[in-house]
């Protein structure tokens, strides 16, 4: 054997037990951290670049631990060379990977918009009192060969009476136009709605906050973004699926 091979062959072996050493730790961490969580998935057990630190995804929300799950630690972590967050960065890699079902959503609840031709799509879970939701209602105004389909989501306080009104109005659509786009309340009214379904649908794709908009793919992008952003989307899908 040469001095090479028998140099070669110990340091592999000990390579293997350290990463044995390695999986068996994350199983280990894995099983402390669903004690805390009995209820939820771990979705993501990772260890960062910071010995001893590992990046914990769950509920889609990241947090870190350290080796015995001792201590959790909300928050940022920062790359001091770069001045960038890292931690910004994994959420936003996190939701690009989500796709909701888009045969799963109760689009039969929703206020339908056809623009032009409507030949692209979009889906948003709005709320009525929310000012981003209304600042994004002023960005569709000027889109163009799209359905859009608004599914209201009232998780806001004093969001779903609101909403209440809105739906059991007579004009569904114009009412939710009067309010988010000119500010004129409609009329309080009593009718059975769907409002309870839609609630439940955002609470299982874990829809946090409003406005959240869904495209073709099942794809999502959590607030507001501007119409130019919109639009490419859009077009990106409609050129997929030709």
């Amino acid at each position: 054997m040469s001095l090479l091979l028998r140099l070669f062959v110990p340091f592999t072996l000990i390579g293997l037990l350290i990463s044995g050493f390695a999986i068996a730790g994350e199983s280990d961490l894995r099983k402390t951290l669903q004690t805390h969580f009995p209820d939820s998935e771990i979705e993501s057990l990772t260890q960062t670049p910071y010995q001893g630190l590992y990046e914990v995804v769950i509920g889609g929300e990241v947090f870190y631990t350290d080796e015995k799950a001792d201590y959790f630690f909300m928050g940022h972590m920062v790359d001091t060379k770069t001045r960038t967050s890292l931690t910004s960065e994994r959420v936003q890699q996190i939701r690009d990977a989500r796709r909701i079902p888009i045969d799963s959503l109760p689009l039969q609840h929703a206020l339908k918009t056809v623009k032009g031709k409507g030949e692209r799509s979009l889906i948003v879970y709005s709320d009525p009192n929310c000012p981003y939701c209304k600042k994004l209602e002023e960005e569709l105004v000027k889109a163009e060969n799209v359905t859009i389909r608004t599914l209201v989501y009232p998780i806001l306080n004093g969001s779903m009476d609101t909403a209440v009104a809105i739906w059991c109005s007579p004009d569904r659509v114009k009412a939710w136009d009067d309010f988010m786009l000119r500010a004129i309340k409609p009329k309080a009214g009593e009718c059975e709605t769907p409002l309870m379904t839609i609630l439940q649908s955002g609470q299982e794709y874990r829809i946090t906050g409003t406005p959240t908009l869904i495209f073709a793919d099942g794809s999502i992008v959590s607030g507001l973004i501007p119409l130019a952003e919109i639009e490419k989307r859009l077009d990106q899908q409609s050129a997929k699926s030709k």
